[in-house]
Protein backbone atom coordinates (compact mmCIF):
# COMPACT_ATOMS: atom_id res chain seq x y z
CA UNK A 1 0.00 0.00 0.00
CA UNK A 2 2.70 2.61 0.71
CA UNK A 3 4.31 1.92 -2.68
CA UNK A 4 0.96 2.25 -4.43
CA UNK A 5 0.06 5.46 -2.57
CA UNK A 6 3.49 6.90 -3.35
CA UNK A 7 3.03 6.18 -7.07
CA UNK A 8 -0.39 7.88 -6.96
CA UNK A 9 1.15 10.90 -5.22
CA UNK A 10 3.99 11.19 -7.75
CA UNK A 11 1.61 10.92 -10.71
CA UNK A 12 -1.46 12.72 -9.39
CA UNK A 13 0.02 15.77 -7.68
CA UNK A 14 1.76 17.23 -10.79
CA UNK A 15 -1.33 16.58 -12.92
CA UNK A 16 -3.64 18.34 -10.48
CA UNK A 17 -1.26 21.24 -9.83
CA UNK A 18 -0.94 21.73 -13.58
CA UNK A 19 -4.74 21.62 -13.88
CA UNK A 20 -5.08 24.31 -11.21
CA UNK A 21 -2.54 26.44 -13.05
CA UNK A 22 -4.55 26.09 -16.26
CA UNK A 23 -7.74 27.07 -14.44
CA UNK A 24 -6.19 30.19 -12.96
CA UNK A 25 -3.94 31.41 -15.77
CA UNK A 26 -5.23 30.06 -19.09
CA UNK A 27 -9.01 29.90 -18.91
CA UNK A 28 -10.52 33.35 -19.36
CA UNK A 29 -14.14 32.32 -19.68
CA UNK A 30 -15.53 30.09 -16.94
CA UNK A 31 -18.76 28.17 -17.49
CA UNK A 32 -20.74 26.25 -14.90
CA UNK A 33 -18.98 23.02 -15.85
CA UNK A 34 -15.65 24.79 -15.45
CA UNK A 35 -16.55 25.75 -11.87
CA UNK A 36 -17.50 22.17 -11.03
CA UNK A 37 -14.34 20.79 -12.64
CA UNK A 38 -12.25 23.32 -10.71
CA UNK A 39 -13.76 22.21 -7.39
CA UNK A 40 -13.16 18.59 -8.36
CA UNK A 41 -9.50 19.38 -9.02
CA UNK A 42 -9.25 21.31 -5.76
CA UNK A 43 -10.59 18.30 -3.84
CA UNK A 44 -8.05 16.03 -5.55
CA UNK A 45 -5.17 18.35 -4.74
CA UNK A 46 -6.21 18.70 -1.09
CA UNK A 47 -6.42 14.93 -0.67
CA UNK A 48 -3.02 14.40 -2.30
CA UNK A 49 -1.52 16.89 0.15
CA UNK A 50 -2.78 14.70 3.02
CA UNK A 51 -1.68 11.43 1.41
CA UNK A 52 1.92 11.55 2.80
CA UNK A 53 0.51 10.94 6.30
CA UNK A 54 -1.03 7.65 5.15
CA UNK A 55 2.14 6.72 3.27
CA UNK A 56 4.22 7.26 6.40
CA UNK A 57 1.70 5.30 8.48
CA UNK A 58 1.79 2.22 6.22
CA UNK A 59 5.52 2.50 5.60
CA UNK A 60 6.03 2.37 9.37
CA UNK A 61 4.09 -0.93 9.57
CA UNK A 62 0.91 0.75 10.88
CA UNK A 63 2.74 2.64 13.63
CA UNK A 64 0.94 5.96 14.20
CA UNK A 65 3.05 8.57 15.99
CA UNK A 66 1.10 11.77 15.27
CA UNK A 67 -1.59 11.64 17.95
CA UNK A 68 -5.37 11.19 17.97
CA UNK A 69 -6.47 14.59 16.51
CA UNK A 70 -4.44 14.12 13.34
CA UNK A 71 -5.56 10.48 13.12
CA UNK A 72 -9.19 11.60 13.21
CA UNK A 73 -8.56 14.34 10.62
CA UNK A 74 -6.78 12.06 8.14
CA UNK A 75 -9.41 9.32 8.39
CA UNK A 76 -12.26 11.80 8.04
CA UNK A 77 -10.67 13.54 5.07
CA UNK A 78 -10.00 10.22 3.34
CA UNK A 79 -13.66 9.28 3.72
CA UNK A 80 -14.85 12.78 2.74
CA UNK A 81 -12.80 12.96 -0.45
CA UNK A 82 -14.59 10.17 -2.31
CA UNK A 83 -18.01 11.74 -1.81
CA UNK A 84 -16.70 15.12 -2.92
CA UNK A 85 -15.63 13.50 -6.16
CA UNK A 86 -18.97 11.70 -6.57
CA UNK A 87 -21.07 14.81 -5.96
CA UNK A 88 -19.11 17.06 -8.31
CA UNK A 89 -19.32 14.47 -11.11
CA UNK A 90 -23.07 14.40 -10.44
CA UNK A 91 -23.22 18.21 -10.63
CA UNK A 92 -21.56 18.11 -14.04
CA UNK A 93 -24.15 15.61 -15.29
CA UNK A 94 -27.03 17.70 -13.92
CA UNK A 95 -25.54 20.82 -15.51
CA UNK A 96 -25.52 19.14 -18.94
CA UNK A 97 -29.09 17.95 -18.38
CA UNK A 98 -30.34 21.45 -17.57
CA UNK A 99 -28.49 22.95 -20.52
CA UNK A 100 -30.17 20.54 -22.96
CA UNK A 101 -33.64 19.86 -21.53
CA UNK A 102 -34.24 23.23 -19.82
CA UNK A 103 -31.87 25.69 -21.53
CA UNK A 104 -33.77 28.83 -20.49
CA UNK A 105 -34.50 27.74 -16.93
CA UNK A 106 -30.90 26.69 -16.45
CA UNK A 107 -29.79 30.32 -16.70
CA UNK A 108 -31.96 31.11 -13.69
CA UNK A 109 -31.56 27.87 -11.75
CA UNK A 110 -27.79 27.73 -12.14
CA UNK A 111 -26.41 31.19 -12.63
CA UNK A 112 -22.90 32.10 -11.58
CA UNK A 113 -23.91 32.86 -8.01
CA UNK A 114 -26.08 29.73 -7.67
CA UNK A 115 -23.26 27.57 -9.03
CA UNK A 116 -20.81 28.90 -6.46
CA UNK A 117 -23.34 28.42 -3.65
CA UNK A 118 -23.96 24.86 -4.81
CA UNK A 119 -20.24 24.10 -4.67
CA UNK A 120 -20.04 25.48 -1.12
CA UNK A 121 -23.07 23.37 -0.19
CA UNK A 122 -21.38 20.24 -1.58
CA UNK A 123 -18.25 20.86 0.50
CA UNK A 124 -20.35 21.48 3.62
CA UNK A 125 -22.63 18.45 3.07
CA UNK A 126 -19.75 16.02 2.55
CA UNK A 127 -18.01 17.40 5.61
CA UNK A 128 -21.12 16.81 7.74
CA UNK A 129 -21.47 13.34 6.23
CA UNK A 130 -17.92 12.46 7.30
CA UNK A 131 -18.00 13.84 10.84
CA UNK A 132 -19.01 10.46 12.39
CA UNK A 133 -15.78 8.99 10.98
CA UNK A 134 -13.81 11.21 13.36
CA UNK A 135 -15.72 9.94 16.38
CA UNK A 136 -15.21 6.31 15.31
CA UNK A 137 -11.46 6.69 14.64
CA UNK A 138 -9.42 5.36 17.54
CA UNK A 139 -5.82 5.09 18.67
CA UNK A 140 -5.23 1.52 19.83
CA UNK A 141 -2.12 -0.06 21.36
CA UNK A 142 -1.04 -3.47 20.12
CA UNK A 143 -0.86 -6.16 22.83
CA UNK A 144 2.67 -6.94 23.94
CA UNK A 145 4.19 -3.78 22.41
CA UNK A 146 3.98 -0.02 22.57
CA UNK A 147 3.03 0.32 18.91
CA UNK A 148 -0.06 2.47 18.37
CA UNK A 149 -2.45 2.11 15.43
CA UNK A 150 -4.80 4.68 13.90
CA UNK A 151 -7.80 2.38 13.50
CA UNK A 152 -10.15 2.69 10.53
CA UNK A 153 -13.81 2.55 11.58
CA UNK A 154 -14.57 -0.15 9.00
CA UNK A 155 -12.19 -2.58 10.74
CA UNK A 156 -13.70 -2.20 14.21
CA UNK A 157 -15.12 -5.37 15.73
CA UNK A 158 -18.17 -3.55 17.16
CA UNK A 159 -20.55 -2.98 14.24
CA UNK A 160 -23.57 -1.43 15.97
CA UNK A 161 -22.57 2.00 14.66
CA UNK A 162 -20.32 1.24 11.71
CA UNK A 163 -22.75 -0.89 9.68
CA UNK A 164 -25.73 1.55 9.72
CA UNK A 165 -23.41 4.44 8.99
CA UNK A 166 -21.70 2.68 6.09
CA UNK A 167 -25.05 1.70 4.56
CA UNK A 168 -26.36 5.24 4.97
CA UNK A 169 -23.31 6.71 3.21
CA UNK A 170 -23.62 4.13 0.44
CA UNK A 171 -27.24 5.14 -0.22
CA UNK A 172 -26.93 8.91 0.17
CA UNK A 173 -23.42 9.32 -1.17
CA UNK A 174 -23.41 6.73 -3.96
CA UNK A 175 -26.80 5.27 -4.92
CA UNK A 176 -28.71 8.57 -5.16
CA UNK A 177 -26.01 10.27 -7.28
CA UNK A 178 -25.86 7.22 -9.54
CA UNK A 179 -29.62 7.32 -10.09
CA UNK A 180 -29.41 11.07 -10.74
CA UNK A 181 -26.75 10.60 -13.41
CA UNK A 182 -28.78 7.87 -15.13
CA UNK A 183 -31.95 9.97 -15.04
CA UNK A 184 -30.25 13.09 -16.40
CA UNK A 185 -28.60 11.13 -19.17
CA UNK A 186 -31.75 9.32 -20.28
CA UNK A 187 -33.86 12.50 -20.26
CA UNK A 188 -31.23 14.41 -22.21
CA UNK A 189 -30.88 11.68 -24.85
CA UNK A 190 -34.65 11.55 -25.25
CA UNK A 191 -34.79 15.31 -25.68
CA UNK A 192 -32.06 15.25 -28.31
CA UNK A 193 -33.78 12.46 -30.21
CA UNK A 194 -36.92 14.60 -30.44
CA UNK A 195 -34.80 17.30 -32.07
CA UNK A 196 -33.13 14.88 -34.47
CA UNK A 197 -34.76 16.58 -37.47
CA UNK A 198 -32.90 19.82 -36.64
CA UNK A 199 -29.24 20.38 -37.50
CA UNK A 200 -26.78 19.82 -34.66
CA UNK A 201 -23.66 21.85 -35.47
CA UNK A 202 -22.38 21.71 -31.88
CA UNK A 203 -22.67 17.90 -31.64
CA UNK A 204 -24.60 18.09 -28.37
CA UNK A 205 -25.74 14.49 -28.51
CA UNK A 206 -22.21 13.21 -28.94
CA UNK A 207 -20.94 15.38 -26.08
CA UNK A 208 -23.74 14.21 -23.83
CA UNK A 209 -22.93 10.60 -24.53
CA UNK A 210 -19.30 11.28 -23.70
CA UNK A 211 -20.25 12.91 -20.38
CA UNK A 212 -22.68 10.14 -19.45
CA UNK A 213 -20.27 7.38 -20.44
CA UNK A 214 -17.37 8.91 -18.51
CA UNK A 215 -19.49 9.42 -15.39
CA UNK A 216 -20.88 5.89 -15.50
CA UNK A 217 -17.43 4.40 -16.04
CA UNK A 218 -16.11 6.26 -12.98
CA UNK A 219 -19.01 4.98 -10.90
CA UNK A 220 -18.98 1.41 -12.21
CA UNK A 221 -15.24 0.74 -12.13
CA UNK A 222 -14.24 2.61 -8.99
CA UNK A 223 -17.04 3.51 -6.59
CA UNK A 224 -19.28 0.44 -6.88
CA UNK A 225 -16.59 -2.14 -5.87
CA UNK A 226 -15.40 0.20 -3.12
CA UNK A 227 -18.82 0.41 -1.47
CA UNK A 228 -19.51 -3.31 -1.92
CA UNK A 229 -16.19 -4.34 -0.36
CA UNK A 230 -16.55 -1.82 2.47
CA UNK A 231 -19.99 -3.04 3.44
CA UNK A 232 -18.92 -6.67 3.04
CA UNK A 233 -16.03 -6.17 5.46
CA UNK A 234 -18.42 -4.82 8.10
CA UNK A 235 -21.10 -7.46 7.44
CA UNK A 236 -18.56 -10.26 7.93
CA UNK A 237 -17.77 -8.88 11.38
CA UNK A 238 -21.47 -8.79 12.17
CA UNK A 239 -22.17 -12.34 11.00
CA UNK A 240 -18.98 -13.90 12.45
CA UNK A 241 -18.12 -11.76 15.48
CA UNK A 242 -15.91 -14.42 17.12
CA UNK A 243 -14.09 -15.66 14.02
CA UNK A 244 -11.47 -13.13 12.86
CA UNK A 245 -10.19 -15.64 10.31
CA UNK A 246 -13.50 -15.25 8.44
CA UNK A 247 -12.86 -11.54 7.98
CA UNK A 248 -9.59 -12.02 6.12
CA UNK A 249 -10.86 -12.21 2.52
CA UNK A 250 -13.25 -9.29 2.93
CA UNK A 251 -10.52 -7.18 4.55
CA UNK A 252 -8.13 -8.03 1.74
CA UNK A 253 -10.70 -7.02 -0.89
CA UNK A 254 -11.32 -3.73 0.90
CA UNK A 255 -7.59 -3.01 1.20
CA UNK A 256 -7.17 -3.55 -2.53
CA UNK A 257 -10.10 -1.23 -3.21
CA UNK A 258 -8.53 1.44 -1.03
CA UNK A 259 -5.50 1.32 -3.32
CA UNK A 260 -7.57 1.21 -6.48
CA UNK A 261 -9.82 4.09 -5.42
CA UNK A 262 -6.83 6.33 -4.81
CA UNK A 263 -6.29 6.30 -8.59
CA UNK A 264 -9.32 8.59 -8.93
CA UNK A 265 -7.09 11.56 -8.09
CA UNK A 266 -5.06 10.75 -11.23
CA UNK A 267 -8.11 10.02 -13.38
CA UNK A 268 -10.03 13.22 -12.60
CA UNK A 269 -7.61 15.52 -14.50
CA UNK A 270 -8.08 13.26 -17.53
CA UNK A 271 -11.83 13.40 -16.92
CA UNK A 272 -11.63 17.20 -17.00
CA UNK A 273 -9.82 17.03 -20.33
CA UNK A 274 -12.39 14.57 -21.61
CA UNK A 275 -15.34 16.78 -20.65
CA UNK A 276 -14.10 20.33 -21.23
CA UNK A 277 -12.98 21.07 -24.77
CA UNK A 278 -11.55 24.47 -23.84
CA UNK A 279 -9.73 23.03 -20.83
CA UNK A 280 -8.38 20.15 -22.91
CA UNK A 281 -6.80 22.45 -25.50
CA UNK A 282 -5.20 24.70 -22.90
CA UNK A 283 -4.02 21.72 -20.83
CA UNK A 284 -2.38 20.08 -23.83
CA UNK A 285 -0.76 23.33 -24.90
CA UNK A 286 0.57 24.01 -21.40
CA UNK A 287 1.87 20.46 -21.04
CA UNK A 288 3.71 20.69 -24.37
CA UNK A 289 5.23 24.09 -23.63
CA UNK A 290 6.71 22.71 -20.40
CA UNK A 291 8.86 20.43 -22.55
CA UNK A 292 10.16 22.98 -25.02
CA UNK A 293 12.75 20.60 -26.43
CA UNK A 294 10.15 18.04 -27.45
CA UNK A 295 8.84 18.07 -31.04
CA UNK A 296 5.39 19.45 -31.51
CA UNK A 297 5.78 22.52 -29.34
CA UNK A 298 5.02 24.86 -32.20
CA UNK A 299 1.83 22.96 -32.97
CA UNK A 300 0.81 23.26 -29.31
CA UNK A 301 1.45 27.01 -29.40
CA UNK A 302 -0.68 27.33 -32.51
CA UNK A 303 -3.48 25.40 -30.80
CA UNK A 304 -3.28 27.71 -27.79
CA UNK A 305 -3.33 30.81 -30.01
CA UNK A 306 -6.32 29.56 -31.97
CA UNK A 307 -8.10 28.77 -28.72
CA UNK A 308 -7.54 32.26 -27.35
CA UNK A 309 -8.67 33.81 -30.66
CA UNK A 310 -11.87 31.74 -30.47
CA UNK A 311 -12.54 32.96 -26.94
CA UNK A 312 -11.98 36.58 -27.98
CA UNK A 313 -14.32 36.22 -30.94
CA UNK A 314 -17.03 34.74 -28.73
CA UNK A 315 -16.65 37.60 -26.30
CA UNK A 316 -17.02 40.12 -29.11
CA UNK A 317 -13.45 41.41 -28.90
CA UNK A 318 -12.79 40.83 -32.61
CA UNK A 319 -15.04 40.65 -35.63
CA UNK A 320 -14.10 39.12 -38.97
CA UNK A 321 -16.20 39.67 -42.07
CA UNK A 322 -16.78 36.39 -43.92
CA UNK A 323 -15.33 36.31 -47.40
CA UNK A 324 -18.55 34.98 -48.84
CA UNK A 325 -20.34 38.14 -47.68
CA UNK A 326 -18.22 40.39 -49.86
CA UNK A 327 -19.37 41.05 -53.46
CA UNK A 328 -17.28 39.41 -56.13
CA UNK A 329 -15.14 41.72 -58.25
CA UNK A 330 -17.01 42.86 -61.37
CA UNK A 331 -20.37 41.62 -60.17
CA UNK A 332 -23.42 43.83 -60.50
CA UNK A 333 -25.07 45.26 -57.49
CA UNK A 334 -28.75 44.96 -56.71
CA UNK A 335 -29.46 48.42 -58.13
CA UNK A 336 -27.87 47.62 -61.51
CA UNK A 337 -30.14 44.64 -62.21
Amino acid sequence: MPSFFLAVLILGLPLNLLSLWVFFHRLRRWTRSTVFLFNLTLADTSWLMALPFLINFHQDHLYWKLGLPLCMAVRMFYHNYFYLSIYFVTCISVDRYLGIVHPLRSLVLLGRRQTCLLCVAVWAATLLLSIPVASMSLIQTCPGSNRTICTLYILLSETEETLPYSLFCSIVGFLFPLLSICYCGLCSVRELRQRSCRPDPNHQQRRLRRVLSAALVLFALIYLPYHLSRNAAIVMRTVYPDSPASWRHADLAFSLEMCFCSLISCINPLFSCFIGRQFRKEFQATFSVMFSQCPGTQEASMISKRTRMTVRKRQGMSTVTPVCALPAPGSKGAGEL
